[in-house]
């Protein structure tokens, strides 16, 4: 279904997007999975450290031990004098000896001498401590030298206890090894220090209470489900391909749109099979210390080998796989090369008597590395695609289950009138058709919620901002410009609706699209789109005489167009029939890698020529058509005024054309939104 919009791109030919859809069915004896972890390891216990740790650990004593000996002082004096007691006994030559340590002095007496300090009983000793003033005293220092006294400096400046000294400097060095064992014993000894190198996949068995995926849970996707039912045999029934010496593929890459279901495809593969499922996503291999990615992917192998069957799914498999010097700057690079270096060999290190499988999925193929698509790795490809209307309403019907829905809900006008969603598109439809149902208090879901939700999800939600009357007329003429030239160009789709009422981020929007499924597009039909894209510029140029820029979304998607039909699709007899790289394979490996483009500078000339006569060509078209049907297009812009909305059937009586169209989500037209 295709929008055009009179500010930004709302939707384009491809639908939101999800991973794919799980039907719940309540747990029983034999329909039962659990997600079970690994089996948890023996924690270590301190008799089990390595010898290195006990190494560093008496190292950081006996260190400590010396460093408070040699600067730590013996045990603190008891009889500290004041300042002039000590100079008195000076004076008097009982003084023997003076210790310096900074401001502290310390020593003997040559006689014992009784002092009481303040609040405690005198005390006779021949040891005193005192502390040199702040001021200082200039005169101490000969008065000693006059009384022949002993005079020592010590380095030491504290006087603390010396247990309390080794108690604060034992206690860190304790907490640091504690704490270095407490991780050591988090990570429980895999893979590498801290566990950083373990696997972090996700183990689904069949001995738990996940919820179990079969194949008949997997809707709308059957060609895909028909090509695996070979792996499923092969993983029951091993021997029966061994004894004639075939070998069933070891990598099996779905391959498809986002929200087609790949992942949840492989899930039915390990439940139909009965085997362990090891999931884990691309970017969870890669981490900012090197070599990790690699032994992620070694355990990860180890394990599934040891439980053998078993499945390796491996989601997002572009994040680790992609082409091998298309970057350079290592870093991250390298570490996402040697990741993928490691899957290789260990591709090619088990043999398919092994019985395990690696299914990967990505929707960016063309980035792979050449390596991974050879034989004997990814040697299978299985292309997941979006649902046609039957895959559509089977998807719907298993999103629907356990749902109450009204007896006007159609899932099958539901399903004609939502081509190109995939299965994620129409679980996210049900959902908000259930959210909308809920909020109006509603005992089921009828027919207007899923529409209402539809238009939620294409348009996107209604805001109420305040336009102007200028603003609203020339809105309501780009619109209906849209919708006139979609009704009158060559091999066009069906308008369905046409609003002035902002939505999402655009202050208007034309709903158009075909009438089935498209699958291959004739040049008559694009040349068409463009037409009904440019319209609303075109309408606004000959009522105004001016443009804005309410058309930039316009012209993104006229320009796209018109471009790959000159260098994608040889639409374009100038340039012919060359295939030319879209601009994001250049942007993989294009110049900016140091490689050069397919083709030269004076073909680039060429192709934007060529796309600038398509546009131009296209809006003279939609200009001249306007201007011979200006009675209608004035007559539909005055409706839109009036109405703000209209649908399929009322575009085409204001108009005057006939009702012959078939409609598509005609549905979508008779029930109005209830919000």
């Amino acid at each position: 279904m295709q929008t055009n919009d009179n500010s930004s791109n709302l939707a384009n030919d491809s639908a939101p997007v999800w991973d794919g859809a799980e039907r719940r069915r309540p747990p029983g004896p034999e329909a039962v999975r659990h997600e079970v972890p690994e089996p948890p390891k023996k924690r270590r216990s301190i008799t089990s450290l390595p010898r290195w740790i006990w190494v560093m650990l008496v190292a950081s004593l006996l260190l400590n031990w010396l460093i408070i000996d040699r600067f730590s002082e013996p045990d603190a004096y008891i009889h500290p004098l004041p300042y002039s007691v000590f100079k008195d006994q000076a004076q008097a030559g009982n003084v023997a000896e003076v210790v310096a340590r900074g401001s502290e002095l310390s020593g003997t007496l040559r006689r014992p001498i009784s002092y009481a300090a303040p609040g405690a009983a005198p005390q006779s000793s021949s040891s005193y401590t005192t502390r040199l003033p702040a001021f200082g005293d200039t005169s101490l220092l000969p008065l000693l030298e006059s009384k022949d006294v002993v005079l020592r400096a010590d380095r030491t400046t504290s006087g603390r206890n010396t247990l309390i000294s080794i108690l604060l400097s034992f206690v860190p060095t304790l907490l640091i090894f504690g704490m270095l064992f407490y991780l050591l014993s988090k990570a429980q000894g895999g893979g590498g220090m801290l566990g950083l190198g373990r696997s972090r996949a996700k183990r689904y068995d069949a001995s738990g209470d996940a919820v179990q995926i079969m194949f008949a849970d997997v809707a709308g996707i059957e060609e895909a489900e028909n090509e695996l039912v070979e792996i499923v045999d092969f993983l029951k029934n091993p021997l029966k391909y061994q004894r004639l010496g075939g070998t069933i593929p070891k990598g099996v890459l779905l391959v498809g749109p986002p929200g087609t279901g790949k992942t949840l495809l492989a899930k039915a593969v390990a439940g139909e099979a009965g085997t362990p499922f090891f999931s884990m996503s691309g970017s969870e291999f890669i981490e900012m210390v090197v070599g990790v990615g690699a032994s992620r992917v070694r355990e990860l192998f180890a394990q599934a080998k040891k439980v053998a069957p078993a499945i390796i799914f491996v989601d997002e498999l572009d994040a680790i796989g992609r082409r091998r010097g298309a970057n350079s700057g290592g870093g991250a690079n390298d570490e996402r090369e040697q990741t993928l270096n490691q899957l290789l060999v260990e591709m090619d290190g088990f043999d398919s008597r092994q019985a395990v499988i690696v299914i990967a999925a990505t929707n960016r193929p063309d980035v792979l590395d050449p390596a991974l698509l050879r034989p004997g790795r990814f040697d299978r490809r299985v292309t997941v695609q979006r649902p046609d209307r039957t895959g559509r309403h089977e998807i719907l019907k298993v999103h629907t289950r356990g749902v109450p829905l009204d007896k006007s809900v159609n899932l099958g006008a539901l399903a004609a009138a939502t081509p190109g969603l995939t299965g994620a598109d129409l679980r996210n439809l049900v959902n908000e058709a259930a959210l909308l149902a809920a909020r109006n208090d509603q005992d089921a879901i009828a027919q207007r919620d899923f529409f209402a939700a539809m238009e939620k999800i294409v348009l996107g939600a209604e805001r109420h901002i305040i336009l102007t009357e200028q603003d609203r007329t020339r809105i309501a003429y780009h619109e209906a410009g849209h919708a006139l030239l979609g009704l009158l160009s060559r091999d066009p789709d069906l308008v369905h609706k046409v609003t002035i009422v902002p939505r999402g981020q655009s202050l208007g929007v034309t709903v158009q699209g075909p009438e089935s499924d498209r699958y291959n597009y004739t040049e008559e039909y694009l040349l068409g789109r463009i037409v009904a894209i440019l319209g609303g510029r075109a309408a606004e140029q000959l009522v105004f005489a001016t443009a804005t820029t309410g058309a930039e979304n316009d012209l993104k998607q006229a320009g796209e167009l018109a471009r790959q039909m000159v260098s994608r699709w040889g639409m374009s007899e100038k340039i012919g029939l060359l295939y030319l790289s879209p601009a994001g394979e250049e942007d993989f490996l294009g110049p900016s890698r140091g490689l050069s483009k397919e083709y030269s500078e004076t073909l680039a000339t060429a192709v934007d020529a060529e796309t600038r006569r398509i546009l131009d060509e296209c809006y003279d078209e939609a200009f001249a058509t306007l201007t011979r049907e200006r009675f209608r297009l004035d007559a539909l812009a005055e409706a839109l005024l009036r109405e703000e909305s209209l649908d399929k059937d009322q575009i085409l009586e204001i108009v005057d054309l006939p009702k012959g169209l078939a409609p598509i989500a005609e549905a979508l037209l008779q029930h109005p939104s209830p919000v």
